[in-house]
């Protein structure tokens, strides 16, 4: 009997339908040895970092980061690159920022600190009260304004080491940073400090967005390192009439136009339904933006490059998309959203990479039981390269929209335990990222990217 006729007999005799795993083992294979072996993303990455740096929405280096990723799309043989238009926020932190506790003796000690994404900056002179420490949201409710009024609130809310997945501590604990400047200014303080989102402790700063409520006049907020949340902490046991002062520059301007940039290989036999595969282009300004989210950006075009040089044509239409402006504004993901309804668009499946470039352990669904149990069959085909489990719980903010199409959505999950090291941080660079982890993870999103085109969900 001729060797296909054998092959079609295993494929049909599979409990999934059009699932032949012979096949998809070695289309995966050859996915997995032309990244990890002749890969770009690293010199990608290399220069996203080095060669233009930060990408603040709105700033100039964003606007660079454009031109560039749409540059490395072409390289990597998509079948069209263009650009979408999406009007973003323009916030600008301006001269760097300066602060001290000062103590009742007089000695004064510098703080590590930055100010929050979205803050307002201080007046000239700077911002100089009384401070008082609240371990929880509830805490600054029960103080109330006869507490409050008048002073800067310190929210030292430490991540909790307890939990094995960082983000579920960041999440807990990232309530100071998101809302306590709004809930602190309901209460007449005049300024926010913030003990940084960061798993352990160093002298790092860590930015991140903050929002104000209309009700309530903003007041400047900024976060202080984790070694100085845990001094100052200290020396408000010893002196309680200590005060903190800090200066900050920053301002949020008009907005300004910008772009998501978007890359596609198109399907051969289903080319109306789209996989979209991304990762966020802007970053916080402190780093090169390495971890977050350079890494989802250049291990998305990785994708299309495997796919182009390995010759693997899917059936499905694939975009890579850089979104623009995730971190202090979302509009990216609603400005694609917004394209994809008013084209009438068939959006089945989307991807994102925005946990860092680090070892990839998992992937993470958000869709209906029936897609979650046929994705479950291709765990198996994963395993040997390094992701270990499907779970569905969540996916990616700059996809997330898509849900309001019913589209089925998934996040890549790397090792989370060093991540919140660079986070938001000045520590978040090139030098950070490892090429092995970085295109491992890339490998993992090309390999679960053809098996959605080759069979659907």
């Amino acid at each position: 009997m001729p060797r296909r006729i054998l092959l079609l007999i295993f494929c049909l005799s599979l409990s999934v339908p059009g699932f032949c795993q012979q096949t998809d083992t070695g289309s995966i294979k050859k996915l997995y040895d032309h990244i990890m072996l002749r890969g770009d993303a690293y010199e990608n990455l290399r220069h996203l970092c080095k060669q233009i740096g930060p990408r603040l929405s709105g700033s100039d280096n964003a606007e660079k980061a454009v031109i560039a990723t749409a540059a490395m799309l072409k390289k990597a043989g998509a079948d069209t690159v263009y650009l979408q238009p999406c009007m973003v926020p323009h916030w600008v932190r301006g001269a760097k920022e300066a602060g001290n506790i000062q103590l009742s003796n007089g000695n004064k000690i510098s703080l590590h600190l930055c100010a929050l994404g979205n803050s307002i900056g201080t007046h000239a002179a700077g911002v100089l009260a009384a401070v008082i420490e609240v371990k929880s949201m509830e805490t600054l409710h029960l103080l109330g304004r006869s507490a409050v009024q008048g002073k800067i609130v310190f929210f030292n809310i430490p991540m909790n080491s307890l939990y094995l997945n960082t983000f579920q501590a960041y999440g807990e604990s990232g309530i100071g940073r998101w809302d306590g400047p709004a809930q602190a200014a309901k209460y007449g303080a005049v300024g926010v400090l913030v003990r940084s989102l960061a798993s352990n402790e160093d002298d790092y700063p860590h930015t991140g967005s903050t929002t104000y409520n209309d009700s309530f006049p903003p007041i400047p907020a900024v976060a202080i390192s984790t070694k100085d949340a845990t001094l100052l902490s200290n020396l408000l046991q010893k002196d309680k009439a200590l005060s903190v002062w800090f200066k900050t520059n920053c301002q949020m301007l008009a907005d300004k136009p910008s772009f998501n940039v978007i890359g596609e290989i198109r399907g051969t036999e289903y080319p109306d339904e789209i996989i979209t595969v991304g990762g966020h282009l802007d970053s916080w300004d402190l780093g090169e933006g390495a971890h977050d989210d350079g890494a989802g950006c250049v291990q998305s075009i990785e994708v299309i490059n495997a796919f182009h040089q390995t010759g693997l044509r899917p059936k499905r239409t694939i975009r890579a998309v850089m979104f623009m402006n995730e971190e202090n504004g979302g509009r990216g993901g609603d400005a694609y959203l917004a394209f994809a309804q008013s084209h009438h668009e068939k959006h089945v499946f989307a991807l994102e990479s925005d946990e860092g470039g680090f070892t990839p352990r998992f992937f993470s669904f958000d869709v209906s039981s029936s897609s979650f149990n046929r994705l479950a069959e291709w765990k198996p085909l994963l395993y040997p390269y390094g992701v270990y489990d499907f779970v569905q719980n969540g996916s990616g903010s700059d996809i997330e929209p898509l849900k309001a199409m019913g589209t089925s959505l998934a996040a890549l999950h790397p090792d989370s335990q060093r991540y919140f090291d660079v986070h938001h941080a000045a520590s978040d660079r090139f030098e950070s990222v490892s090429r092995r982890e970085l295109l491992l993870g890339a490998a993992n999103i090309a390999a679960l990217i053809y098996l959605v085109s080759e069979h659907g969900l």
